[in-house]
């Protein structure tokens, strides 16, 4: 003969199994749908860094904002990327440092490309470009501040 009250204990036993069995079946079923999901995002991320890529190489500067108001933004010169890639006035000032006879002040490319230099105001942005193309390895500035076209 059984005894009952092992009989009860066997039944509650099984019963919360059965139960745990069904909560781990859900958060399995869960785990396995947000892996679906993080594979569907992985792949549609490399596709998109894929298309962003091809897309960065065959165009030119891209415009940014800086305090609401658009601006380009000056690439590194590299192979492939010509002077006609830059602004209209970037490319100024490097035929103005070009057309000079030798390394130029600021002060001689503000006249140039027309900037007011006897406003500070006015030839500072001027100085800012300049050491923009500087850093972009457009230009070559000297340890006495003159600018020339890269070599």
């Amino acid at each position: 003969m059984l005894d009952p009250e092992l009989l009860e204990r066997i039944t509650a036993r099984r019963a919360e199994l059965d139960e745990l069995e069904e909560q781990l079946a859900k958060q399995l079923a869960e785990v396995r749908a947000e892996r679906d999901e993080l594979a569907v995002a992985e792949a549609v991320l490399e596709r998109m860094t894929g298309r962003l890529a091809e897309q960065r190489a065959s165009a030119g500067p891209m415009p940014g904002q800086v305090t609401g108001r658009p601006v380009m933004l000056i690439p590194h010169r590299e192979p492939g990327v010509e002077e006609d890639s830059l602004p209209w006035d970037y490319q100024r000032i490097i035929a103005a440092v070009r057309q000079a006879a030798g390394p130029v002040m600021a002060r001689e490319v503000g006249v140039v490309v027309g900037v007011d230099v006897s406003v500070r105001a006015k030839l500072e942005p001027l100085r800012s470009k300049l050491v923009r193309l500087v850093v972009r390895g457009w230009l070559r500035k000297l340890p006495d501040g003159r600018s020339t076209t890269r070599l």
